[in-house]
């Protein structure tokens, strides 16, 4: 018997992304058309956001905590959060979790070592970018990183929150990507963090001055092997 995925999600295209990843390769592990069981809860964005422009991380996780007991409910047996930037309030949330999670910023470090690199850009909201949510999985694993400057940063927050969540799609956000990836080439990144569950729907291996490190679609992966091989 496969375990019972449940997603917690913050905003859509990232989760919409997370849970038809799962859907389309859970066939490579489990044969044509199959995947695992998936429940999928989530609050209005909005309601995230008000917290977070508010610097609360508290009621962030009472919001996933919320989610997770109804995931839980639904019969899940393990849970993932498709969204990098409120991985800041996971320690709120997991002394009173009902089900264990996959930490994306780990399953993203794991790859990074697996592939062999050594510096990584990371890329993000804001809220990410300047959290220690990866920097703290990296350490851990021997992997230095870079940050965009504050004006990238801006730049790529202003893109995610006003476009990407939005289901916007322009070449002038891949532009910009391309050359804050680009900069941070040059100065010695190996690869990038597409740490914004978003970023993959408009960057890719393709597109990019660097090799990707696709956070929505190493999750999905991972929860994939964890439920069909525990």
């Amino acid at each position: 018997m496969t375990q019972h995925i449940g997603i917690v999600a913050c905003s859509a295209e990232g989760a919409a992304l997370c849970y038809r990843t799962i859907c389309v390769e859970g066939e490579q592990l489990m044969g044509r058309h199959a995947h695992p069981e998936v429940s999928l809860h989530t609050f209005s964005l909005d309601d995230y956001m008000q917290p977070i422009y508010r610097n609360d991380w508290q009621a962030v996780g009472e919001l996933m905590l919320a989610s997770a007991h109804k995931l839980a409910k639904s019969g899940a047996d393990f849970l993932i959060c498709p969204d990098n930037t409120i991985h800041q309030a996971l320690h709120y949330v997991m002394p009173s979790s009902p089900l264990p999670w996959l930490h994306i910023a780990e399953v993203v470090a794991a790859q990074a070592v697996e592939r062999g690199y050594k510096r990584l850009a990371l890329t993000g909201t804001r809220w990410l970018v300047d959290s220690n949510v990866y920097p703290e999985k990296l350490d851990a694993r021997g992997v230095s990183y870079l940050r965009p400057t504050v004006a990238e940063r801006d730049g790529i927050n202003r893109i995610i929150m006003d476009e990407l969540v939005c289901s916007v799609f322009k070449p002038e956000a891949v532009a910009y990507f391309q050359r804050v990836i680009a900069r941070l080439k040059d100065e010695g990144c190996d690869a990038v963090v597409l740490g914004c569950t978003e970023i993959p729907l408009i960057m890719n291996d393709g597109n990019s001055p660097l090799p990707t490190l696709d956070s929505t679609r190493l999750l999905a992966r991972a929860a994939l092997q964890r439920a069909v091989r525990g």
